[in-house]
C-alpha cells in the first residue's frame, strides 16, 4: 500500500493551496481516511478525516477554512485549505485505517494503518 501526498507549498496568509493523497494497492471504500500535520517540535495532530461513507470531521482549528473529500473511484483523497494562517505551516500527511467508530478514534494518529510520505505547507505572514 503506497499513499501519495501532494499539494503542498508557500503561500501567503489568507491564500489556499489544495492537497491530493492518492492510494495504490488499496480501496478508500470502508475506510476511514484522515489528514494529520505536525509542525517543527510538535506532535502530529489530527486535521480532518472523512468516515465511510461520507462522515466529514475538523479540528476546531481548522473548522470552517478546510474541507476534505474523497473520490472512492479513483482512490484520492482532497484537503481544500482557504485562509491559511502562519500556524498552518506544518508538514501534512494522509493516512488510512479500517472502519473507526468514534470521533476520538477518528483522531487519533496510532489507529491508522498506512501514511504517506508528508507534503510541506508553508504560510508566510
Amino acid at each position: 500500500v503506497q499513499l501519495q501526498a501532494s499539494g503542498g507549498g508557500l503561500v501567503q496568509a489568507g491564500g489556499s493551496l489544495r492537497l491530493s493523497c492518492a492510494a495504490s494497492g488499496h480501496s478508500f471504500s470502508y475506510h476511514t481516511t484522515g489528514w494529520f500535520r505536525q509542525a517543527p517540535g510538535k506532535e502530529r495532530e489530527f486535521v480532518a478525516a472523512i468516515r465511510s461513507p461520507s462522515t466529514a470531521y475538523y479540528d476546531e482549528s481548522v473548522k470552517g477554512r478546510f474541507t476534505i473529500s474523497r473520490d472512492n473511484a479513483q482512490n484520492t483523497m482532497y484537503l481544500q485549505m482557504n485562509s491559511l494562517r502562519p500556524e498552518d505551516t506544518a508538514v501534512y500527511y494522509c493516512a488510512i485505517a479500517r472502519a473507526l467508530a468514534s470521533i476520538r478514534a477518528v483522531r487519533t494518529p496510532g489507529n491508522y494503518n498506512y501514511w504517506g510520505q508528508g507534503t510541506l505547507v508553508t504560510v508566510s505572514s
